[in-house]
């Protein structure tokens, strides 16, 4: 389940506020929405000013008994902002039908985004789930240990497999692929079927120069595709939260490379 779908679940008045209209500068896109219930959000239309009047609009909303309502805020010193731009909010209170609506695009939208399998659970397997939850990704960390996918963030798509290639092999074309088991010949078989997807954005393997080169006397086929160690221009802190922050960016940008590659292509 969606983190949209598990919010949506909880009961109470839920109201939508969507960026209508977006007149110069502004710090989200037509289209861009959050969810207002009580004190909770889900979300953003862009932050600051704007968004905290946004939220009490919403809250007398749903005290209000209407439905709908509108508001039209100029980003500038008048809110102390200095974007310079103007946007349109649209407010609803969804209904029961809303809410299975904005659930089935959010469902929608999930499916278009591109996959990252992160095969490994441990340590920096659970940190690189926890990085890659908020962000435009459909992040799947996939372990034979059901025990450590057990510790990994709630709202994780996780997969207990024996055989963690077959997920490999059935990925979507594009997608990312992390290897960092608690075997290393396990993450040499992994690697190995990653860069056989000729189609893959990004194939790492944790580990270090002297891994890489032990692999490279194993492989079959070329490694040049290959990112290990990965996110290597990062010398210092080693920790799991770090390594992730580090290897994400990296995942980030290669995604990025390949759609665009796409789009050209098209």
């Amino acid at each position: 389940m969606s983190g949209l779908a598990t919010f949506l679940e909880v009961e109470g008045a839920v109201v939508e506020v969507r960026i209508a209209e977006v007149r110069g500068s502004s710090p989200r896109e037509p289209g861009a929405f959050m969810l207002v219930r009580g004190t909770q959000i889900w979300g953003t239309v862009g932050g600051g000013q704007l968004e905290y009047m946004a939220m009490d609009e919403a809250r007398m909303l749903a005290r209000s008994g209407e439905r709908f309502r509108e508001m039209n805020v100029p980003l500038g010193p008048e809110i102390g902002q200095c974007c310079g731009g103007r946007v349109r909010l649209m407010l609803k209170e969804l209904d029961d039908k809303g809410k299975a609506e904005l659930i089935a695009e959010d469902a929608k939208r999930l499916m278009g985004l591109p996959e990252v399998l992160i095969l490994g659970a441990g340590h920096v397997g659970r940190a690189l789930a926890y990085a890659f939850a908020p962000l435009p990704v459909r992040a799947k960390l996939i372990d034979s240990r059901a025990e450590e996918l057990a510790r990994a963030p709630n709202g994780t798509e996780k997969i207990c497999t024996p055989l963690p290639e077959a997920e490999l092999r059935k990925a979507s074309a594009g997608a990312a692929y992390i290897v960092a088991t608690h075997e290393h010949s396990l993450d040499f078989l992994l690697t190995q079927e990653a860069l056989a997807r000729t189609d893959a954005a990004y194939v790492g393997m944790i580990g270090s120069k002297t891994k890489r080169a032990k692999f490279e006397s194993w492989a079959v086929g070329g490694t040049g595709a290959l990112m290990c160690p990965m996110a290597a221009a990062h010398k210092g802190d080693r920790r799991p939260e770090v390594i992730a922050a580090f290897v994400v960016a990296e995942v980030l940008m290669a995604l990025t490379k390949a759609h665009s590659k796409e789009l050209a292509d098209e």
